[in-house]
C-alpha cells in the first residue's frame, strides 16, 4: 500500500470513529430522554444509536465516561445556541425573559429532562458529578457575564456578588425546570415571584440621585452589621 492510501485509510477510519462516537453520544442523549437514567445501560444506549454496544466501551471505556462526554457535549450546543442573546441583555428583567423563554424551549425540546437524570444519576452515582457540574459551570460562566455587566450600571452593583449570584439563578432556574414536573403551577409562581423581584431592582434604579445615595447608605450600614 502506498503513503498517500495509507493516509486515506487513515483519515477514512478516522471519521468514520467520529461518526460512531457522534452517534453514541446522540444515542445517550435520547436514551436519557425517553428511558431515564435508571435505563440507560450499553445496551439501551447502543440500541438508540443504531451500533454494536462493544463499541460503547470500544470508543468511551464506560457508560459513564460516554455519559460524562454527553452531558459536556449537550451543555456546550445549548450554552453556544443562547449566547448571542445573552450578550444582548441589559437589565435583570431581560435576564428574567430570556430565562422564562430558554425554559419553555429547553422543556419542548426534551433537553430539561436530560439535565434532570444527570443531576439525579450524579446523587448516587459520583463518577457523573463532575461532568454534571462542568456542565452547568459553562451556563453559570455565561449568567455571571451577563449580571457583572449589568450591575456595574446599578446602585445595587456594589453589594452584589455576580458569582455568587450566578450560581443562585442558575440552581434557581434548575430547581424550577425541575419542580415543574410535579408541580407545573407552583414552578410558574416562583419564575413569577422571580420577576416581581427584577421590577424592584428596576424600581431602585430609577430613583433620582438623592434616593440612590440613601439606599446605598442603609446598604452599607446593613452590610457592615
Amino acid at each position: 500500500m502506498t503513503p498517500r492510501a495509507t493516509s486515506a485509510s487513515a483519515k477514512d477510519k478516522a471519521a468514520k470513529s467520529a461518526e460512531t462516537k457522534q452517534k453514541l453520544v446522540d444515542g445517550a442523549l435520547r436514551t436519557l430522554v425517553e428511558q431515564g437514567i435508571a435505563k440507560t445501560s450499553a445496551r439501551s444506549i447502543a440500541a438508540a444509536a443504531g451500533v454494536n454496544q462493544a463499541l460503547v466501551f470500544y470508543h468511551f471505556g464506560s457508560v459513564d465516561e460516554l455519559l460524562a462526554e454527553t452531558c459536556r457535549y449537550a451543555s456546550e450546543q445549548r450554552v453556544a445556541l443562547y449566547r448571542e442573546r445573552l450578550d444582548r441583555i441589559e437589565t435583570l428583567a431581560d435576564l428574567l425573559v430570556f430565562g422564562r423563554e430558554m425554559h419553555e424551549r429547553e422543556s419542548a425540546d426534551g433537553h430539561v429532562a436530560v439535565l434532570a437524570q444527570l443531576l439525579a444519576g450524579a446523587q448516587t452515582h459520583p463518577p457523573l458529578a463532575p461532568a454534571t457540574a462542568a456542565g452547568l459551570d459553562l451556563w453559570i460562566a455565561e449568567i455571571e457575564k451577563v449580571l457583572v455587566r449589568v450591575l456595574s450600571a446599578s446602585p445595587l452593583g456594589e453589594f452584589a456578588d455576580p458569582v455568587g449570584l450566578a450560581r443562585a439563578v442558575s440552581a434557581s432556574f434548575v430547581g424550577i425546570e425541575l419542580y415543574e414536573g410535579v408541580d407545573p403551577a407552583g414552578a410558574e409562581r416562583a419564575l413569577a415571584a422571580l420577576e416581581q423581584l427584577s421590577v424592584l431592582v428596576a424600581a431602585v434604579e430609577e430613583l433620582g440621585p438623592i434616593a440612590q445615595r440613601a439606599v446605598r447608605h442603609r446598604l452599607r450600614k446593613t452590610v457592615r452589621k
